[in-house]
């Protein structure tokens, strides 16, 4: 059951998602395309081995997809990592980070939960203890979800510029609310490793 509410949350994520592309703020389509590939990537890789049993190559496909969004999330993000660089909007540099980071945890799960793999750790940690990169994802989404969440808490109610109501796609409130509940299926993801 845990498993189809996964799908269900990545699922709905990422069709909200693909609405901010349509809607939202031009500024933060890009980002919206790269959150939506991830809640649809999180959905499938989430459907649980009983009803679908992925062909073996499927984690190579993840690996390859997520690995080309990794490359684009670090030339989106190079204002952030990179001293001297032109800084832009900061927030947005920021946010490239997060994508970044997301991208290559999807890339370390592809190929942890991969044929071959042993199960996913065998070789990254300490011995029988918890994988060292495992262990600083699970720290770093802990440290996102409990961020974006305190965020949330105080947010009142967005208003258009004439003063009426927003569109759904541009509601910062949902975006927020999105961001959260996508780095809380990836705390999941993580956790089942």
């Amino acid at each position: 059951m845990s498993g189809w509410l996964l799908v269900a949350l990545c699922g709905l994520t990422s069709a909200y998602c693909l609405l901010r592309v349509r809607s939202g703020p031009a500024e933060q389509r890009g980002a919206a395309r790269g959150e939506a590939l991830m809640g649809v990537g999180m959905a499938v890789m989430a459907v649980p081995a009983a009803v679908f049993a992925p062909p073996a190559w499927s984690w190579a496909v993840y690996a390859v997809v997520f690995g080309a969004a990794a490359l684009r999330a670090l030339w989106w993000a190079r204002g952030a990592l990179l001293p001297g660089r032109p800084s832009g909007a900061p927030a947005a540099h920021a946010h490239g980070t997060h994508h970044l980071i997301g991208s290559v945890a999807m890339v370390y799960m592809a190929v942890a939960m991969g044929p071959g793999a042993g199960g996913g750790h065998t070789g990254h940690g300490a011995a029988g203890g918890l994988p060292l990169l495992t262990g600083a994802l699970l720290v770093y989404y802990a440290l996102y979800v409990l961020r974006v969440g305190a965020r949330l808490l105080p947010v009142p109610a967005a208003a258009a510029p004439g003063g009426g109501t927003l569109a759904w796609g541009a509601r910062p409130e949902l975006a927020q609310a999105c961001r959260l509940s996508m780095a809380l299926g990836m705390l999941t993801m993580l956790l089942t490793l």
